[in-house]
């Protein structure tokens, strides 16, 4: 078991790029600065990616979250996106959205650095944009 402090450090380190004193920076050559939100149509999976059972239907991309705490807050040892985040809008096709990733990349098979269920799930047709609200997130504990 994690300590609460703990967590609270490392959820703010990996969302919000905070260092942990003594311990991990995030000074590097190039630290990421955006994360990627992805939707499923199915879990991904603690050995997935984020292709994993991703969603597709024409005009689909994963939306751009800043690493900072304009893009995530941190309460405590819980992580929630900021505001609403929308994806692009569905210009043909049509799936079921129930689960989304938190990942490294805006395309292929980027880290999965969190994912959870989409509820209610979101069912995506042409016209639709699916939308995140900012209760959407996860805990470290």
């Amino acid at each position: 078991m994690k300590g609460s402090v703990w967590s609270n450090d490392l959820l703010k380190l990996l969302f919000n790029a905070v260092p942990i004193t003594g311990i991990a920076d995030n000074a590097s050559a190039a630290p990421l600065t955006i994360l990627y939100l992805s939707l499923h149509s199915a879990d991904p999976g603690v050995g997935g990616n984020q292709s994993t059972n991703e969603v597709v239907y024409t005009g689909y991309a994963r939306a751009a979250v800043n690493r900072d705490g304009t893009g995530f807050t941190i309460s405590g040892q819980s992580w929630s996106l900021t505001s609403l985040v929308a994806f692009a809008s569905c210009t043909g096709g049509s799936v079921t959205a129930t689960y989304f990733a938190v990942g490294t990349a805006a395309a292929g098979a980027g880290k999965v650095l969190y994912s959870g269920p989409v509820t209610p799930s979101l069912a995506i047709s042409a016209g639709v944009t699916p939308e995140l609200t900012a209760p959407s997130g996860g805990s470290e504990s």
